[in-house]
């Protein structure tokens, strides 16, 4: 497969990262996902990825995951990239055939790597907004099930043509401004356990 990595990235094709600055094609324990129109509703992927099982990339009309979105998942099946088309409904993947062609992929130790063409939903709207996600979860080769998906990155809407797009991660800002919510309320129980106790002492 043609290697995966950001070298058009703002120019030729719309590039999401976690962290930001991932270089799929050195760095293996990143997130990426590129997508470049090819003309109209068809659009070239690139996704790569650390996971045991899947990696999945899910296509969002509005902004709300999980109300039958468009997910493509590339599976490690024994060392070998396994493709799926999904569609993410209440935070669970279900098998749906979708308009994809040309799949190539491959695996490198936890690494997961793939590319593939792909006809994105309609709009209602001109502009192809999506809000898109990557996710992994656990992969069963046995019986091709998908485990709950995870994700790393979720974007807010963007224009999928528009290349130049600077695609920022909504759980990253999320996850920090919660952690500094959750060590306040642990220091204000702290201290009113010193001072009950305190009190008790008295």
């Amino acid at each position: 497969m043609t290697p995966i990595n950001r070298a058009d990235c703002g120019t030729g094709q719309l590039c999401a990262a976690e962290p930001s600055d991932c270089d799929p094609s050195t760095s293996s324990s990143c997130f990426f996902l590129s997508a470049k129109q090819s003309s109209g509703r068809n659009f070239d992927f690139g996704l790569s990825g650390e996971s045991d099982g899947y990696l999945a990339a899910t296509l969002s009309l509005d902004n709300i995951l999980g109300g039958n979105d468009t997910t493509y998942v590339c599976a490690n099946n024994n060392g070998v990239v396994k493709f799926f088309g999904a569609v993410l409904n209440n935070g669970k993947l279900t098998l749906r055939e979708l308009p994809v062609d040309s799949v190539k992929g491959k695996i490198t130790g936890r690494k997961i790597q793939c590319s593939f063409s792909a006809t994105v939903p309609a709009q209602i709207t001109r502009v192809s907004q999506f809000a898109f996600a990557i996710s992994t979860g656990t992969f069963n080769s046995s019986t091709d099930a998908l485990g709950d998906p995870s994700t790393q990155l979720k974007s807010p809407l963007v224009n999928l043509e528009n290349p130049n797009t600077t695609v920022t991660n909504e759980l990253a800002t999320n996850t920090s401004s919660h952690a500094i919510t959750i060590q306040q309320s642990l220091t204000q129980a702290l201290l009113f356990t010193v001072g009950v106790l305190g009190l008790t002492v008295l």
